[in-house]
């Protein structure tokens, strides 16, 4: 059975934490270090280091259940589920429809889900189902996209990248590459909470630059074709672009798509973007963007069933706490061993390994 846990509790846990996951805040290193401990005393044992409990079913509630990105955070789940002893369910919407995703929150409540994270992707949409399920003693978290600062949502933590900030060094990045000239910034769908803090922190970066740069803001539309189109069709009617940037895949994947087609590194706009989907990679190699920005959304799902499980497993006593899954820039001199690499921690392979490597570790 699932076990209920204390709705005054949870009440209280929900209304004492921040908004925004603080680059000081738990961080995914001190997360993996806590994992690693408790892995360590279970072999230690031979045993596993909790007493029996129920196979706990968590629910992910996701805005694009079938875009490529999500891929590595899906193996993310399963492997965390799988050494905790838990099962999960993958649902939400493919074309991030808040109606379709609500609904698939009121399901997971009807049957009485034992967790839930979901991407909480609009302002105010989510508040009333968030409610209802810890009213219903179900510990609900967010993960990739949270609810904005100040908001009433009372998820009990965010497990992601820190996404203003992620655009707002994208936007110092932008200053230094490009220096002067029109800018084009690329973005899926406007307002919605996984992507506007990095078009608004990049935008805020060139503000604060006081450098010569005019960006303009363009929509490119919740589907690969139709963002590649957009953004074809915006250079063909902006040939004098000095930089060409994006703040999710799929636009990050047109920008490098179009900047290819049109030779345009060679002429010196320079481009860059979100997210490690293979095409981005191999442009980042040849030279078609200049940087990708890494998020690691295998730990978004990995540290959130970490989460959820220790909530159900403490009854709540250890408090849920933000996650920063941090900010990496993926560049040529960088970019070989993701390309040569097939992993199920970057979503390009479905095998479990250990993945060997050599010499020092960069900071």
């Amino acid at each position: 059975m699932s076990e209920k846990v204390n709705d005054p509790w949870v009440r209280r846990v929900a209304a004492r934490l921040p908004r925004r996951a603080m680059v000081h805040s738990v961080t995914a290193a001190s997360a993996a270090a806590a994992l690693g401990a408790m892995v360590g005393r279970a072999r230690a044992a031979d045993a596993g280091p909790f007493p029996a409990h129920p196979k706990w079913r968590f629910v992910f509630v996701n805005h694009v259940t079938t875009n490529p990105f999500f891929v590595p955070t899906q193996y993310g789940i399963q492997d965390a589920c799988a050494l905790l002893g838990c099962t999960y369910q993958w649902t939400g919407s493919e074309v991030s429809d808040v109606a379709q995703m609500v609904n698939a929150m009121n399901a997971a409540i009807a049957a009485k889900a034992d967790g839930i994270a979901v991407a909480i992707v609009d302002p105010k949409g989510f508040d009333a189902p968030v409610a209802r399920a810890l009213d219903a003693g179900i510990p609900v978290f967010s993960y990739n996209a949270d609810a904005p600062p100040g908001s009433p949502n009372q998820r009990l933590a965010y497990i992601g990248q820190d996404l203003y900030l992620s655009g707002y060094q994208m936007g110092e990045k932008i200053v230094q590459l490009v220096g002067s000239g029109e800018v084009a910034l690329f973005i899926a769908t406007p307002g919605q909470l996984n992507i506007q803090p990095r078009i608004d922190g990049a935008a805020a970066a060139i503000k604060k630059a006081g450098s010569s740069i005019t960006y303009t803001e363009i929509a490119t539309g919740p589907t690969v074709n139709e963002e590649f189109s957009k953004i074809s069709a915006y250079y063909l009617g902006h040939q004098n672009v000095k930089g060409m940037f994006a703040v999710d895949a799929g636009s990050t994947e047109g920008v490098g798509q179009v900047v290819r087609q049109h030779d345009l590194s060679k002429k010196g706009v320079r481009a860059g973007g979100f997210d490690l989907l293979p095409e981005s990679l191999k442009a980042v190699h040849d030279g078609n963007l200049d940087f990708v920005i890494d998020q690691q959304p295998y730990l978004q799902g990995f540290y959130a069933v970490m989460e959820m499980f220790a909530f159900k497993v403490s009854g709540g006593l250890i408090g849920p706490a933000d996650i920063n899954t941090g900010l990496k820039f993926v560049t040529k001199e960088g970019v070989t061993p993701y390309l040569t690499t097939k992993t199920r921690y970057e979503g390009s392979s479905s095998e479990a390994q250990i993945v060997p490597r050599s010499g020092p570790i960069a900071g």
